[in-house]
């Protein structure tokens, strides 16, 4: 069985998860800065209402604009309280075809929330999130016996929260990321979007160069 992971590695990059899969040090210790930085999610109020604490906080974005963007989501986000203080956290799910942890379970249907220690796009979620997102929420779903149609993304240094439907296409890029995974067996293609490879740990070793002009021409 995939952990939530390794089908987001797989919609990322195929190559990077079968490294990931060779190497005996990937599931390491959470880094101090993502830990911090998850640690919002679970103190919303308090940096909303205590002036000290934001200031120490590891946010990304200036304590106004911070302030602001959560007094907007207080104001305007489905199930805040929810959020907040959540039913569940840090929760243990396992799936019929994934398993692993959703930072916080909320409300009443039941629905999952992922914190993200990164940056948000504009919109939406990154496509590796939409589908950890799927597969939290379809491991949800089939320990509870009942539908989860809509998941919650957390950006806590950006004071960013966004309710995320599972449509029928994040749900099919799901599927394509758990088909993607199943299959790997061997070393896969390697991307073409170098972006993606500037930040890998495993660039070095991953076979990627960068042709020289004297071999272009």
């Amino acid at each position: 069985m995939h952990t939530f992971r390794e089908v987001a590695t797989a919609a990322y990059c195929p190559r990077k998860l079968y490294y990931r899969h060779r190497d005996p040090e990937a599931d390491v210790d959470v880094p101090d800065r993502v830990a911090a930085r998850r640690e919002l999610a679970f103190r919303y109020d308090e940096l909303l209402d205590t002036d000290a604490e934001l200031l120490a906080a590891p946010i990304a974005v200036t304590p106004t604009q911070y302030r602001s963007r959560l007094g907007r989501l207080r104001a305007t986000l489905d199930d805040w309280d929810g959020v907040v203080d959540p039913d569940a956290r840090e929760v243990h799910l396992s799936g019929r075809e994934c398993r692993g942890v959703a930072h916080k379970v909320v409300g009443d249907p039941p629905r999952p929330s992922l914190v993200f220690a990164g940056d948000p796009p504009d919109e939406g979620v990154w496509e590796p999130q939409t589908v950890r997102l799927v597969a939290a929420a379809k491991a949800l779903a089939w320990e509870r016996g009942r539908p989860v149609e809509t998941a919650f993304a957390e950006y806590p240094a950006h004071g960013v929260v966004r309710e995320v439907p599972l449509t029928t296409r994040r749900k099919a890029t799901y599927r394509s990321a758990v088909r993607t995974a199943d299959a790997i067996d061997g070393p896969p293609s390697r991307t073409d979007d170098r972006a993606k490879c500037d930040p890998c740990e495993y660039a070095d070793n991953c076979g990627v160069t960068t042709r020289s002009m004297r071999s272009l021409l």
